[in-house]
This record gives C-alpha cells, sequence and structure tokens, in this order.
C-alpha cells in the first residue's frame, strides 16, 4: 500500500505552463549511445599479414568513415547534454520553493487499471479510502476498501459493452413528439454504417473523484469508464494501415480489449469522405430541424399536435495553417463527427475554422488557391469542411479605429488573433445563420467521454438553470463533497450574496454610459429578484456556457482586464466578466449582438472577456458547467474552496497571480496534470510511470470516467 500512496511529490518545475510537463527524451538519460566491452586480444597479426589483408583507403571510405565518426561523437555530446540538463533540472526542482499544494499528499487512485473494475456501487474513491483508512475509529474501517486484483488472471473483471446515450429514436414515445431519425452512414452507398464505441459498466476501485463539478448533476453517466481501445478503437486506433486503421497500439496491454471486435465491424477509414456523409446524414433529416410550411394554416381539432423541432449546432475546430494533425488528433475528430453529427441524425455540423497566417494568399481572389490552402493544412478526409478567414479579412470586415483602449498589455494590434479570436466566430455565424448555436472548441482539448452525451447533457442542464442567482453561481466552482447538493450550493450562494454588500445581477446591469445597444425586450425580469421562486429562466437556453467559472476580472489582477475599448474614458471602466479558455457554447442571439457591438459601436474586449461581457450587459443568460475536474494531489476541502472561491484579496485569485493552483488538475490553460494523465490514459509513460510494461505487470491500462483535458499539447507517447 504505501508504495501506491507515494507521498514523495516528483520533482515538478512549474514555474510557466510548459515547464511542468517532463522533458522529452528523460526517460532515456541512463542509456548511453556507445558500446561498451573490448574486443578480444588473444592473438596479434603480423605486420606482414595485416599489409596483406588491410583494405585500400579510399576516398569513399574515408568519408564514410569520417559520417561515422561525427555521428558518433554526436550522440555521445547529445547524450552527455541531455542528462547534464537532466539532473540540473533535478537540482532546481529539489532547490526551488515549494507550493503550498505541492505538499499535500499525492493522489494516484487515477492511474489504477481495468483489473480493479469493479461497480458502481462498490467503488469508494481515493479519498475516502485515504480519509477512512487513517481514521483512529474503528468503525470507520467498514467504509476501506482495495483494489481486487489477481496477478494471475489478467482480463478484465467485466466485459465492454456498447455505450449508447442517444434516446430510443425509434420509441412510440420520441415519435410522438418528434420526427423520425433516418440512419447516416459512412458511405454514400450505405454499406458502412456508424460506429459504437465501448465502456465498461464500472469503476477501477479506489478511483479518485473529481473536486470540481458533478456528473450526477449534469445528467451524465458516471457509472461506466472509458479505456483506449473502446473509446477509440472503432475510429481506428488498434487495427493495422492495411485494415484502414493506424496501428497505435503496439505491445500496449489489452487484456479483453478485443472482445469488442465480436460486435463492431473494422472500418477502412482510407477512404471515408466526412464532409459528404455529414450533408447527406442532414438532407435525410432536415425535417426534423425546419419549421413545416404549414404549420402557419389553420388546425382543424383533429389534426395531430405539431411535432418538436431541434436546434441545430454548428461544432467550429479552431486551427490554423501550418497545425500538424496527429494520429491520436485524427482520432478524436472522427469520434466528433460520428457522435455529434451522423449517430444523432444531423442535430450537429462539425466545421474547421482555418485561420490563413499569410495575408499575402489570395484565398479571396482564387477558387484553386483556397481549395489548395486547405488540402495543404487539412488531412484529406476532412477537405470540404473548412472555412478560411484570415486578420486581414478582419481589418476589412471590422474596420479601424477602435479607440480609447484603457491598456494594451499584450502589445499587439486589435485584429491579431491573440486579441480578437471572436472575430473570426462572430464572422461565421453571420456567414452561416441556419444554426443556433456554436461551440467554440480548441485543438488542444480531449475528451474519454461520449460527445453527445456530454455536448447535450451540459445544454439541458443549462436549459434547466433559473436565472435568479446565475451569475453569482456561475463565479465559484462546486465542490460536491464540501457543498452538498446543488440545491444546498444554490441556497449557500444565496446567502452569501445577502451577507455582503454586493448587488444581485438581475437583467442588464445600468452603468455609465455614452453609448450602448439597446438590450432584447425579453431580458427585463418579469418580477423584481425577492419576489421571483428561481422560476425566471428555467426552460430557457443558455446564450453562454463556460467550461470555467465567469468572473469578476475587476477583483483579480488577471493580466488582460483592462484590455477594453470603445468606451469613454472619462467614466468608469464598465463592468466586466470573463471566463479563462475561451471554449465555450454561444447562441445565435448572442453572437449577433456581439458582432452588433464591433461594427456598430467599436466596443471591444480581449476575447476571454468579450463574450460574457456582452452577454453580461445584455441580461442574456450565461451559466459555467460544473464539469468534473481532477487533481493530482489531495487538497483539504476547506483549503480549495478558500483558495479557489474565496481569495482573501485580488492577487490571491485563481485567476491570476494564483494560477499556479490550477497546474495540478485537468482542465485550465496551463494545467499541466491534463496532458500527463491524458497520456497515461493512452499507455504512455510520464514521470517513469505508466508505459506498456507497468500497466501489463500492474493493473492494467487506465480507465476513466468522462473527463474533458486542457491543455494537450502533444500526443508523443514514451515508453
Amino acid at each position: 500500500m504505501s508504495s501506491r500512496f507515494n507521498l514523495n511529490t516528483p520533482k515538478m518545475f512549474i514555474r510557466t505552463r510548459f515547464n511542468y510537463e517532463k522533458l522529452p527524451g528523460a526517460d532515456s538519460q541512463s542509456s548511453s549511445p556507445m558500446r561498451t566491452g573490448s574486443w578480444s586480444k588473444s592473438y596479434r597479426n603480423p605486420m606482414w599479414a595485416n599489409r596483406l589483408q588491410r583494405p585500400r583507403l579510399s576516398l569513399g571510405r574515408l568519408v564514410m568513415l569520417v559520417v561515422a565518426a561525427l555521428m558518433m561523437v554526436s550522440m555521445l555530446a547529445t547524450g552527455i547534454y541531455k542528462r547534464h540538463r537532466w539532473h540540473d533540472q533535478q537540482r532546481k526542482g529539489e532547490d526551488r520553493k515549494l507550493y503550498h499544494w505541492e505538499r499535500f499528499p499525492r493522489l494516484r487512485g487515477l492511474f489504477n487499471g481495468v483489473r480493479t473494475l469493479v461497480p458502481h456501487a462498490d467503488w469508494v474513491s481515493e479519498q475516502a479510502y485515504v480519509k477512512y483508512s487513517q481514521s483512529p475509529n474503528p468503525e470507520d474501517n467498514i467504509k476501506p476498501k482495495w483494489p481486487p486484483m489477481s496477478k494471475e488472471h489478467k482480463e478484465p473483471p467485466m466485459n465492454p459493452m456498447p455505450f449508447n446515450p442517444y434516446p430510443d429514436f425509434t420509441s412510440s414515445s420520441y415519435l410522438k413528439s418528434h420526427e423520425p431519425v433516418e440512419p447516416c452512414f459512412l458511405d454514400e452507398e450505405e454499406n458502412v454504417p456508424t460506429p459504437d464505441i465501448y465502456a465498461y459498466p464500472g469503476i477501477p476501485q479506489n478511483q479518485t473523484a473529481p473536486f470540481f463539478g458533478s456528473y450526477e448533476e449534469l445528467g451524465i453517466n458516471d457509472k461506466v469508464c472509458f479505456e483506449r481501445f473502446g473509446r477509440l478503437g472503432p475510429y481506428g486506433y488498434s487495427y493495422s494501415r492495411d485494415q484502414g486503421g493506424f496501428d497505435l497500439a503496439g505491445k500496449a496491454e489489452k487484456h479483453g480489449a478485443d472482445l469488442m471486435w465480436s460486435f463492431e465491424k473494422k472500418i477502412d477509414y482510407r477512404n471515408v469522405n466526412w464532409n459528404s456523409a455529414q450533408k447527406r446524414c442532414y438532407e435525410k433529416n432536415k425535417v426534423r430541424f425546419q419549421k413545416n410550411e404549414t404549420d402557419a394554416s389553420p388546425k382543424t381539432e383533429d389534426a395531430p399536435p405539431a411535432k418538436k423541432k431541434l436546434p441545430r449546432h454548428a461544432y467550429i475546430l479552431r486551427t490554423w495553417t501550418g497545425y500538424k494533425y496527429s494520429d491520436y488528433q485524427i482520432l478524436t475528430i472522427r469520434a466528433m463527427i460520428n457522435e455529434l453529427a451522423l449517430k444523432s441524425g444531423g442535430e450537429y455540423d462539425v466545421h474547421f475554422l482555418l485561420h490563413v497566417k499569410d495575408d499575402s494568399i489570395p484565398i479571396w481572389s482564387s477558387d484553386e488557391v483556397y481549395q489548395k490552402t486547405i488540402q495543404d493544412n487539412l488531412p484529406k478526409e476532412f477537405w470540404g469542411m473548412a472555412t478560411l478567414w484570415s486578420e486581414q479579412q478582419m481589418r476589412m470586415y471590422y474596420p479601424e479605429p477602435f479607440p480609447n483602449n484603457v491598456y494594451n498589455h499584450a502589445k499587439a494590434p486589435v485584429h491579431s488573433v491573440y486579441r480578437s479570436a471572436h472575430f473570426a466566430m462572430q464572422w461565421f455565424s453571420q456567414v452561416h445563420p441556419e444554426y443556433d448555436f456554436y461551440w467554440n472548441w480548441e485543438m488542444d482539448l480531449r475528451l474519454t467521454g461520449h460527445y453527445y452525451e456530454f455536448n447535450t447533457k451540459i445544454g439541458d442542464w443549462a436549459r434547466k438553470q433559473p436565472r435568479k442567482g446565475l451569475w453569482e453561481r456561475a463565479s465559484r466552482y462546486y465542490i460536491p463533497e464540501l457543498h452538498g447538493s446543488w440545491k444546498n450550493f444554490t441556497e449557500l450562494i444565496e446567502e452569501e450574496m445577502y451577507n455582503s454588500d454586493e448587488k444581485p445581477v438581475w437583467g442588464p446591469p445600468k452603468f455609465d454610459n455614452t453609448g450602448m445597444l439597446p438590450s432584447p425586450p425579453e431580458t427585463e425580469p418579469p418580477r423584481t429578484y425577492l419576489t421571483d421562486n428561481y422560476e425566471w429562466g428555467v426552460g430557457e437556453d443558455a446564450d453562454l456556457i463556460t467550461f470555467n467559472p465567469i468572473f469578476d476580472p475587476a477583483k483579480t489582477n488577471w493580466v488582460f482586464r483592462d484590455d477594453v475599448s470603445g468606451y469613454d474614458l472619462e467614466l468608469p471602466e464598465p463592468p466586466r466578466r470573463c471566463a479563462i479558455i475561451t471554449v465555450s457554447r454561444l447562441s445565435k442571439r448572442l453572437l449577433d449582438l456581439m458582432h452588433r457591438e464591433t461594427y456598430l459601436m467599436k466596443h471591444h474586449m480581449f476575447p476571454e472577456m468579450w463574450p460574457p461581457s456582452v452577454a453580461f450587459h445584455h441580461g442574456l443568460k450565461a451559466v459555467y458547467a460544473p464539469h468534473a475536474v481532477y487533481f493530482d494531489h489531495n487538497w483539504p476541502l476547506e483549503n480549495i474552496d478558500g483558495v479557489f472561491n474565496h481569495p482573501p484579496k485580488p492577487t490571491d485569485s485563481v485567476f491570476g497571480w494564483g494560477e499556479h493552483n490550477q497546474l495540478g488538475n485537468s482542465f485550465y490553460y496551463n494545467a499541466g496534470f491534463s496532458s500527463e494523465l491524458w497520456r497515461r490514459w493512452l499507455g504512455g509513460r510520464e514521470w517513469n510511470q505508466g508505459g506498456p510494461v507497468e500497466e501489463e505487470n500492474g493493473s492494467g491500462r487506465l480507465c476513466l470516467r468522462p473527463t474533458l483535458f486542457h491543455p494537450v499539447k502533444h500526443e508523443n507517447l514514451a515508453t
């Protein structure tokens, strides 16, 4: 047990977002590139024999010998340099002052594998196990449970099963209120059906529980876990390239993984055209989304009730020229298209919003150049799904000036993607007005769960949220083990607000200005704050869904909090809201307001501040979705709540100088644990732990519940 709960903190170099991760090649520093040992000297040839047998040293042979010698010297020098650099960083890691959270015990339960699977009812989280196993109360000993595992029997104790989060499209209850769903296929001949993914109906015993967020509250299935073969296998992860896969499994531990091929057929992805598949799927199912022309005609008493029409979603991957798509990323994108667009009957469309960084390329003058730019920068299977844009285009679409900037900390032009990534999203929503919602998705996001379940459940949950206390709840991290139920959390926030000097947000805020667009009339509250019984807003789709809290940047020292343009500098800065990481779901209503605020009013803010601030100014519905976020250290609950939710002063905020507190979790812009855990889940070796040998000799490959990771900057697996 002591080896599993090793309290020795790894040597993490985490002064910046990049240094947390182990340097490439660190695993091999102890091995030398030079061969050791000596040749036998048992006898010596006479001089005349050497003269007869020695080959003539031609110029070609001499060049080859020099090249070989240089390669040997280079390899030796590189090995010495890497070893010196690794030891130097180890020394620096030992010398530096540890952050307070690094002194908490390490959590290792997320690395328990499939051989420790138990039904959810028998699962005890790692935090509960540690808590109860260390308790002096004998009655607490009933709680601890240790992973059952047989070293002789390496098969998982249960079998993977198809995971299906969709409504029963063929049921009478569904068809009573919805149009029928026509099944979609990967090929035009409709011979290749869309694949399923597979999950295990259990959880590794003592797997770590998330500190933030709740599967149960969002309606996401928390009783299953996903490992890499069942999650990515149907998209070509494990089988050979001759069969149309990527052959990435190698020598990885895979006991029990092949069971899914009893139900699933291997798909040759070499000739799949995802754009055509999406379009065919929508055409077959567009009656589900379009309003019928006969809807406005008079209804007779015997006429059946009108069928419910569904909203459509654009799922936008923001990419750029020169971006390199790893095989793992291609698997992820295939999963998005299949699970969101095809298996849903066309509810989503996946798009690439491709930034052309070279403004001199005449993409707007030539269809051939436009298509060549796509073909040079996207894998072939995704051609046809891209929309190009450039900063030069945005300068024309949203022309200068953007006056009265408070402070441009980035020292970059207003049209640079760094300061105005939202310009392209706004433009896209005007070019593609057929969608109700637009998902702003980044290329370094990964998800172990099912995309349709994750995204749809979050939208359903947001629709149920009342507006009373909405902005205040969105500014806090939800910690179920401390806050209890969501109802209790809601009441706690209400009490905190009552005992503070803060005025609750209720409709569009009033603030001094010299020109603002009118807010939509429906955003005016129908009753006073005190007389509303958490009714207003229930059943209303959210205009903005974020994946980190929506905070007031004026109460922090977040570096870009004053990057505000277009407002009167003689007046106080307008009130603002911000959510770190631009990943979000935005409504057409919100994007239209952002667009008009930009071109009509010349208002502008930093990208992570702009959508929440426009939603705030105009009284739109904005929520932070409390998805599961894991940590690599066992924070005391009161401590994590105080640090993340109640910083004593602005400089302590975790959205500013206190961002180091985010390094050890699974979701933030600088989170280091996210990359480590994702690559371990893929079977890689991190910090001299994990990898094929350890999985084979230990508890098997990792199996995680649905988890959204950010950032994952690379997927180069060390083994």
